[in-house]
């Protein structure tokens, strides 16, 4: 096998304000390998430090590692290079796999923090998205709450809504937005309103009041996810597969249990995307794809990847 691997930067047209703070580049890593027949086959590394994976230095790292032993095992303390390695050697993603983004019409549309949401959902909705999702604790509490309303007359009819705080909350400001949102059925859920060190207090909020909890930091891999399912969670799952680590072991899992799960982005590249596309496809989802993303990247995706897939050429 021909193991070759190549670093990546897409940057944002505005950067994405959350909770963990201001993220302007995305950086991964694209994989890959080609065997004695002529078969390709691609992986990708998509890590997000902050959600518990490793950082792209270590993933680089772990490349350089795999590039002189490629026998090498990949364990859990780096489980997006697990993962990538994994779609990679399991031929999880060859060439002729490689999915486009879903339709905007299966997604829900990420929304900038703010007042700029106001202005943005317009075009999502004119694109065929009746799914929003919006970040929370950025700004005062109560001027949040005054753009929701406000947000949320505009909205049509049919429209829901996801809010996601990205474990930025205190127990105070959760139960507060909680209270908030029981005159809001349109919200669909309230997305990790506290760190994943109080996974107790929102077990709580989940029974306390009628507007859902999703998981998201709290089950960013697969050892979180186990955690949490056998400590009792049984709402909503986020999963975004790419910082899972093992696709098998999260698929046999997922497929032995009954969980309520929302596949979602983390803005990864076309490889990744398409193998946890195929996982949401496999284990099956009644809420909107978490993938209307793609307006967030200030380069057309199919020119940059054509792109990107050029470097792999021999010169």
């Amino acid at each position: 096998m021909q193991f070759q691997w190549r670093p990546y930067r897409r940057r944002f047209r505005q950067p994405l304000t959350t909770a963990h703070g201001v993220w302007a580049v995305r950086e991964g890593i694209i994989l890959r390998a080609q065997t004695a027949s002529g078969r390709i086959s691609w992986g990708e590394i998509a890590p997000i430090p902050w959600f518990g994976t490793e950082t792209i230095a270590d993933a680089i790292a772990n490349c350089q590692k795999l590039a002189e032993n490629p026998a090498l095992s990949i364990e859990d303390p780096c489980p997006a290079t697990q993962f990538g390695w994994e779609t990679l050697r399991g031929h999880l993603c060859p060439s002729s796999s490689i999915q486009p983004a879903p339709t905007i019409s299966d997604c829900s549309w990420l929304l900038p923090s703010g007042s700029g949401a106001l202005a943005d959902w317009s075009i999502g909705w004119g694109k065929g998205a009746s799914t929003f999702k919006w970040k929370i604790g950025q700004e005062d509490l109560v001027q949040e709450q005054t753009l929701l309303s406000q947000l949320l007359e505009e909205l049509p009819a049919p429209a829901r809504l996801r809010l996601d705080a990205n474990g930025g909350l205190t127990l105070s400001q959760a139960r507060q937005w909680l209270q908030f949102l029981q005159n809001y059925p349109q919200v669909e859920f309230l997305e990790q309103p506290l760190p994943p060190t109080q996974f107790e207090n929102l077990q709580t909020l989940e029974k306390d009041y009628s507007t859902r909890i999703a998981l998201d930091e709290s089950v960013a891999t697969l050892e979180q996810l186990r955690a949490c399912y056998e400590a009792g969670w049984r709402g909503i799952f986020v999963i975004k597969a790419p910082l899972l680590g093992s696709p098998a072991k999260f698929r046999e899992f997922a497929r032995a249990k009954s969980l309520d799960l929302v596949f979602s982005s983390a803005l990864e590249g076309p490889v990744a995307r398409s193998v946890s596309l195929t996982l949401a496809q496999e284990l099956g989802s009644r809420r909107a794809l978490g993938f209307g993303v793609n307006h967030w990247f200030a380069e057309d995706e199919q020119t940059w990847w054509r792109s990107l897939q050029q470097t792999f050429l021999p010169h």
